[in-house]
């Protein structure tokens, strides 16, 4: 089913994965993670693709795996590493595995790679219009990914908010955003993105912060904010690796009551392929998410 269709008639709940390393071990454990999730009955389960093109393989099979355990998959595609004949390839393989749905991106140039970047596919909407014909005949929807905070890249919110609505003109059935930690990032968006035009769906993405050694890391990232209030319970109980981990699934929690109270049309988990951080977000929402998605 396409993810269009679902977000038409309901709130969607959806979780993220991402290849691992190419241990057969790996691979046997993200099943059986996903087998887990599976059991939260989630309308949709992302799979990421490596910034180098070096998982697309990996992200087929995955999220034919996912189909077959009866939930929709999301194939991420990153168009930035690629060339045509790997974008032909990949699509083969994730049609051939009933996958209706991609998350097409440009992908950021990761800091190691000595080839040259983006030399077929610039931007997200390069790889939407090379895909167009997929989406033409009715075997794909596309989605995008727009940034509450924005864009790393770009100068102002408008720069981002033009990119955003080309997205939408090139085919992005709907948006999933980058990670954030203070939902006002995301009703500036929203709002912002309606006076410019902007009329699909923009799922917020949220990212549970069960490990304070990662404030860093996000911030760097993709220069996600960290409200005071949050900061500071992190830096008073940094040495107390149990009570962050609560404190960290709780604000998720808080933030997702918070965007669903506020007319959010889904929530999409960054779960780090760990089952218990989705099983655990899950049990504390359970009454709210049988009964609002």
């Amino acid at each position: 089913m396409k993810i269009s269709e679902m977000l038409a008639k309901k709130r969607t709940i959806s979780f993220e994965v991402f290849p691992p390393k190419q241990e057969s071990g790996d691979m046997d454990r993200l099943q059986k993670t996903l087998l887990r999730v599976k059991e939260l009955k989630p309308d949709f389960i992302s799979v990421t693709f490596g910034a180098m093109g070096n998982t697309r393989r990996d992200t087929a099979k995955i999220a034919s795996f996912i189909k077959t355990i009866g939930v929709e998959p999301l194939a991420h595609i990153t168009g930035g590493p690629c060339t045509p004949e790997d974008v032909d390839g990949t699509v083969s393989e994730l049609l051939g595995g009933g996958v209706e749905n991609i998350l097409a991106l440009r992908g950021d140039k990761p800091v190691a790679y000595e080839a040259e970047y983006c030399k077929y596919f610039k931007h997200a909407t390069d790889l939407m219009q090379y895909l167009h014909r997929f989406k033409e005949s009715g075997r794909l929807d596309f989605g995008a990914a727009c940034y509450p905070e924005g864009h790393i890249e770009s100068n102002t919110l408008a720069e981002d908010l033009r990119h955003m609505k080309e997205k939408q003109d090139a085919g992005a059935d709907f948006f999933i955003t980058q990670l954030f930690y203070d939902n006002n990032y995301y009703y500036r968006l929203v709002s912002e993105a309606r006076r410019a035009g902007i009329t699909a769906p923009i799922i917020p993405g949220i990212m549970p912060l069960v490990n304070p050694k990662s404030v860093k890391r996000i911030t760097a990232m993709c220069g996600a904010a960290i409200p005071l209030d949050f900061r500071s319970m992190l830096e008073m109980y940094q040495d107390d690796e149990n009570l962050l981990h609560e404190i960290g699934l709780n604000f998720a929690c808080y933030q997702i009551m918070d965007l669903i109270a506020r007319g959010a049309p889904g929530i999409h988990i960054y779960m780090m392929n760990n089952a218990q951080i989705a099983e655990s977000i899950h049990s504390r929402l359970e009454n709210v998410f049988g009964k609002l998605f």
